[in-house]
């Protein structure tokens, strides 16, 4: 171990990702919310329908997840004055960004699964 400075801020610099992957992560990190942004880049939904186009998603993680890429301004949340009330998730300008972005990892994923499955035994 080393008392030198310079050498222990060369290795925290090793293990922290840059602060725009952190922001990134921020956005696309966990299980559901790139599926939730792949349903919304095809057309605007209302809850239940993203819950039935997303298998084994919660209520309450779908919700938690529309909750934070609302406040990240990535989706827009759409009240109808309605009864029975009606809410629609569209992707606002700024989560239009995305699209391109989920295209791709859409695009590597095919790209991976056929390597995949064409180096098995």
């Amino acid at each position: 171990m080393t008392n030198d400075p310079e050498c222990e801020s060369a290795a925290a610099a090793l293990h922290e990702p840059p602060p725009e992957i952190d922001a990134t992560l921020a956005v696309l990190g966990g299980k559901w919310k790139i599926l939730i942004l792949w349903q919304l880049t095809k057309r605007p939904c209302r809850f239940n329908e993203l819950r039935r186009a997303i298998a084994g998603v919660s209520q309450h993680m779908l919700t938690t997840h529309l909750r934070e890429l609302e406040s990240q301004g990535i989706v827009s949340r759409k009240v109808f004055a309605e009864v029975p009330p009606r809410v629609e998730y569209a992707l606002t300008d700024h989560g239009r960004t995305l699209d391109t972005v989920i295209r791709t990892l859409a695009k590597w994923g095919r790209t991976h699964l056929a390597r995949s499955s064409s180096e098995k035994p």
